[in-house]
């Protein structure tokens, strides 16, 4: 489980920097930033629904991974 989030939140930092790069190469002309965005929302989304179903089923708690 740990691994998983740590990974997801990896992901979301490196789309969030790419979507930065993209952004001050193509000076607001491109389509790649909206796109880097929409998959750093999906990927957060994503963590956040694995959180709340590991809560649930009981894979992790209140103090941490069991």
């Amino acid at each position: 489980m740990k691994i998983i989030v740590v990974a997801l939140l990896i992901a979301i930092v490196v789309a969030l920097f790419t979507a930065l790069l993209f952004l001050y190469r193509d000076r607001g002309r491109g389509k790649r930033v909206v796109w880097l965005l929409t998959i750093r929302v999906a990927l957060s989304v994503t963590l956040v629904v694995i959180l709340v179903v590991s809560y649930l089923m009981g894979w992790i708690g209140p103090r941490g991974i069991r």
